[in-house]
């Protein structure tokens, strides 16, 4: 329970919350303070120049208390990333603020970026079960401080919504980037049970304050969506109709229109008359005395992730769908991919999107596997370039496929960007039961419930993290799959969980979020 807030923020305005004194990194090594791009928005908490990997348990018992959640991050270097320079976090670790308690869910979603704009990425951890006060569920935010020693508990800062509600969970979903231009660092947009959508941001002077700007947005779970731009509500950009409203489910962001300033993405399921179909909302970024852009929507969600699949120098958007109704709103199928290409207008114009979406299925031809239900294709999403080639390569997560006659044992897929777009030549998928992938193929295992490209030892080739939560019957684990001159390979994969960092295992859900 957190009693005492150190900072609120109210939705549609900004905030600017104390950080920590501000170190600069050896501009050598420094990060890129206001990411902008997918492939610039690395994780280095120490500002050695090597990605760091956070990982989400929100299951974890910390104290006793069943599912209080912890994080773990584990330190990037030449040789990569392994189970030694590794740290934990809970709110019993000294410096964090609150306590752990049951329920509260540490963990259940992170992200990372410069917030404070001092050369070093600081980890975001939402806690959307969180007590405030006597309100249930509120839900809040730690932020944990980059260093030249890496995170530290004392080094944080606690973020609440300024009148927290009863079952708000305050942190569902965190995404930062630089949005705008408004301070040097990243803006960190934050989602809540309603979907509402509210940017935070860093002032170095240490001091805290309230500011309402016309730039200020936030994602409604009303009728239409309305986010401070001059349409009053979304374009729609791949049908002929915007949805009726949307159930906003996750946040991503990338420079699809290459203007120097980061787009948000918000995901989530049709609410109204054709419930359950996937959507997302692009909000444009901008500099802070332009005119804010329109808000467009686009079919496709509610997972997505950002990458330059083309090589063309502009993020592209991929969407997941994982359990898609047919045209009668009622059969689930198995999911399909959809795949949007950035350009100079960025993705949507004023008749639709630039470039037609081109949609994925595992019914594609050269995708391994056959369009069945239930099986969640598009469970998780991430780009990275695995091959060093200049195109970003798509992660699948698979965590419903049967394997055999093992129900939801899961897979994933990778398939290869190109100069021409995404493609299956040059496909790999696997399994548990895949050769040189450890662990047995299991019930309810859901592998591939979380994926994300990582390049922990700087070699431009980025390996593949894939999480299985529900292994061991929620225990939870991740496997570690390098990349080479050819690509991702199986060979040489390995996995590991909370217990081989000395932490809680039992129901854990270890791997339940991973950090982009």
């Amino acid at each position: 329970m957190r009693k005492n807030r150190s900072a609120a923020v109210a939705a549609a305005s900004f905030l600017l919350v104390a950080g920590a004194a501000i170190a600069t990194a050896p501009s050598a090594y420094a990060g890129t303070p206001g990411g902008t791009h997918a492939n610039d928005r690395n994780t280095d908490f120490n500002g050695d120049g090597y990605d760091d990997v956070l990982v989400g348990s929100p299951g974890a018992a910390i104290g006793g208390h069943k599912g209080a959640g912890m994080v773990t991050v584990q330190y990037g270097g030449p040789k990569g990333m392994g189970t030694t320079r590794v740290k934990t976090f809970s709110q019993n670790t000294s410096g964090v603020a609150g306590a752990a308690e049951a329920g509260d869910n540490f963990g259940k979603a992170v992200t990372t970026g410069d917030l404070d704009g001092d050369g070093y990425d600081d980890a975001v951890v939402g806690i959307p079960g969180e007590d405030i006060g006597s309100v249930a569920n509120a839900g809040g935010i730690v932020v944990l401080w980059g260093t030249p020693k890496g995170l530290s508990g004392t080094v944080s800062n606690w973020l609440e919504a300024e009148e927290p509600n009863v079952g708000s969970l305050f942190g569902s979903s965190l995404a930062a980037a630089r949005f705008s231009d408004f301070t040097p660092g990243d803006l960190l947009a934050v989602m809540d049970s309603a979907g509402e959508t509210t940017y935070w941001f860093e002032r170095a002077t240490g001091t805290s304050a309230q500011r309402t700007a016309p730039q200020s947005r936030r994602a409604q779970h009303q009728p239409r969506l309305a986010l401070g731009a001059s349409s009053g509500k979304a374009r729609a950009g791949a049908a002929a109709d915007e949805p009726d409203g949307l159930r906003a489910v996750s946040l991503t962001t990338g420079d699809y229109d290459d203007n120097g300033y980061a787009d948000l993405i918000i995901s989530g399921t049709s609410v109204g008359s054709e419930p359950g179909h996937g959507w997302s909302y692009v909000v444009p970024g901008t500099a802070s005395l332009d005119e804010p852009l329109p808000i467009y929507a686009l079919r496709g969600g509610p997972v997505a992730a950002s990458g330059d699949i083309n090589g063309d120098g502009y993020d592209d958007l991929a969407t997941g769908e994982p359990h898609s109704p047919d045209d009668g709103g009622a059969t689930m199928t198995g999911g399909v991919v959809g795949i949007y290409y950035g350009g100079p207008a960025g993705l949507v114009g004023e008749d639709g999107p630039v470039r037609p979406p081109v949609w994925w299925t595992q019914d594609s031809p050269g995708v391994p596997g056959v369009n069945e239900k239930g099986d969640g294709f598009g469970t998780d999403l991430s780009l990275g370039d695995t091959n060093k080639d200049g195109f970003a390569d798509l992660a699948i997560g698979i965590s419903g496929e049967d394997i055999g006659t093992v129900a939801d044992a899961g897979a994933f897929t990778v398939l290869r960007g190109s100069a021409r777009g995404l493609t299956a030549t040059g496909v790999l998928s696997a399994n548990q039961g895949t050769a040189n992938v450890p662990g047995n193929v299991e019930k309810g295992d859901k592998f591939g419930g979380q994926v994300s490209f990582t390049d922990p030892n700087d070699d431009g080739r980025f390996g593949l993290l894939v999480s299985a939560p529900g292994e061991n019957t929620n225990d939870g684990f991740v496997w570690v799959f390098s990349a080479g001159t050819s690509g991702l390979t199986t060979s040489g994969s390995w996995s590991y969980g909370a217990g081989d960092f000395g932490g809680p295992v039992t129901d854990s859900l270890y791997g339940a979020a991973i950090d982009e």
